[in-house]
């Protein structure tokens, strides 16, 4: 357990610097643009301030803002009432900020639009089926829908929507929010969840359904930061100020058609807005793809070096152990089998409540996935020993310690390499989706390629990954042949 602790700080400590003041965004263009805004906001006010970028939903900000692990992120007051505090009946603004006080949040005036959201077709499905608003949509029960992954499950979102409308609509399933206009370009998907400053409305020319029913709230972009922040640099909270009112519908369109049409950094779109409102020149962190190659790798190797080592230390005893006593062997690897059965994903984000996010979580979840294959394989490779060694040992007159040491293990050690070689290149590939509760690593790109739809930035992490996996089966292949006997390996 100590080990497991030293592992988690180090994996927090080592990808990154002590900052003054941490930024979190969404896994959406527009989140990242206004926390990119934030970031070049605080900088400004001459305090160090770093963004940890595309941190998945709307939980996971939420918590790392409760716990600390960040200061600012951006947010909508829709998602505030309808989902961060729905069960405080919140009316009003005023309500909204009493409400987010008394959590030690803090909550800025609106910047000056409404993202609320919207149900988008295609103007040929919107042709060929008479959908001018969302009401429309009840006699075609056969419509295939693509939503959001937040939007399937939210209190405001597709059970409501479906509830207030009395849709009978039984093909819709979740999915990640821009992967939902590739498809419905496509052709696969009917009509998705949108947000009503997306570039890709215009850019695909959708048909955006009117909310008869007035269902969806207003989402006012705001930003959402902890009230000692306010206290400890006051010159911090007076420069997100500057954003109340700052940016309309039109210019956050603009800015996300920036990023996501004409391929330009949020880092300088955010720079250019900056400049233009305040007269300050935005910070903008330039990096080429070696350092962000570099970046990651390190990010990468840290996670995977951490969890893995932990597993390998852990798993051994626990396979030996399991061995020994067969019913508490039972009990070992069925616990260490459920743990196996737990989507990836989720064990990420069950930890979050307890170490934040970051190193930390990543590298507990990738350590509880790594012990199966380990302790598997050496209960295997110690169980399938053949007896008359043992007796034959016994009868040299080996204490139990030196005769695992000296007879057991080196007979069992292909069988545990081989469980250490799986679980090695389970934890590299499983290591991505720390990305998403900002672990870094590989997965960051292949996040941003996802956001962007780029493709070589996609590669950029899934091939790194792979090569790193391929590079560890050949390192624990030599690590084999020198730990397994020679007549074993024969």
């Amino acid at each position: 357990m100590r080990f497991l602790l030293i592992a988690a700080v180090l994996a927090w400590t080592l990808p990154a610097q002590a900052q003054d003041v941490t930024i979190g965004s969404k896994k959406f263009t527009e989140s990242v643009i206004l926390g990119e805004i934030a970031r070049q906001l605080v900088k400004s006010s001459e305090k160090s301030a770093r963004h940890r970028r595309e941190l998945g939903g709307t939980r996971v900000l939420w918590e790392a803002l409760l716990k600390g692990n960040i200061d600012i992120y951006p947010e909508y007051t829709g998602t505030i009432s309808q989902e961060l505090l729905a069960d405080r009946n919140i009316d009003g603004m005023d309500a909204m900020r009493i409400a987010l006080n008394r959590q030690g949040v803090r909550m800025t005036a609106p910047m000056g639009f409404n993202n609320t959201y919207a149900i988008g077709v295609t103007a040929k499905t919107a042709e060929k089926y008479g959908l001018r608003k969302i009401s429309d949509l009840r006699p075609h029960t056969g419509l295939a829908l693509g939503f959001s992954n937040e939007f399937m499950d939210r209190a405001d979102g597709w059970p409501a929507l479906r509830q207030k409308y009395g849709l009978n609509l039984a093909n819709a399933r979740g999915l990640d929010h821009d992967l939902a206009y590739r498809g419905l370009a496509g052709g696969s998907i009917d009509a998705i969840d949108v947000y009503t400053t997306d570039a890709e409305i215009a850019y695909y020319k959708l048909h955006v359904l009117e909310d008869d029913l007035d269902h969806f709230p207003a989402y006012e972009a705001v930003f959402l930061y902890r009230a000692d922040l306010a206290k400890r640099l006051p010159r911090v909270e007076a420069a997100l100020k500057e954003m109340e009112n700052a940016i309309d519908g039109s210019a956050m369109s603009a800015m996300n058609a920036a990023v996501k049409i004409d391929r330009k950094t949020e880092a300088s779109v955010a720079a250019d807005f900056v400049r233009a409102k305040t007269g300050t020149a935005g910070a903008i962190a330039t990096e080429t793809m070696g350092q962000r190659l570099c970046r990651t790798t390190l990010d990468h190797l840290v996670l995977v070096g951490l969890s893995l080592g932990a597993a390998i230390l852990i798993s051994i005893p626990l396979g030996v152990a399991a061995a020994r006593n067969r019913r508490f062997g039972q009990i070992i690897l069925g616990l260490t089998g459920i743990l196996q059965t737990i989507p990836s994903l989720a064990l990420f984000v069950f930890m979050i409540p307890f170490l934040g996010i970051g190193g930390p979580p990543a590298v507990v979840a990738l350590f509880l996935y790594s012990l199966l294959p380990i302790v598997r394989n050496t209960q295997a490779g110690l169980l399938g020993i053949d007896p008359a060694i043992v007796e034959s040992a016994r009868a040299m007159g080996l204490a139990d310690g030196a005769r695992l040491r000296l007879v057991e293990l080196p007979l069992a050690m292909r069988s545990i390499m081989a469980g250490i070689k799986t679980s090695a290149v389970i934890n590299i590939g499983t290591a991505t989706l720390g990305a998403l509760i900002g672990a870094g690593g590989y997965g960051q790109p292949i996040l941003t390629g996802i956001r962007l739809d780029d493709t070589s930035l996609i590669l950029e992490g899934a091939v790194p990954a792979a090569v790193m996996a391929l590079a560890a089966q050949g390192l624990f292949e030599l690590a084999e042949r020198a730990v397994v006997p020679r007549g074993v390996r024969s």
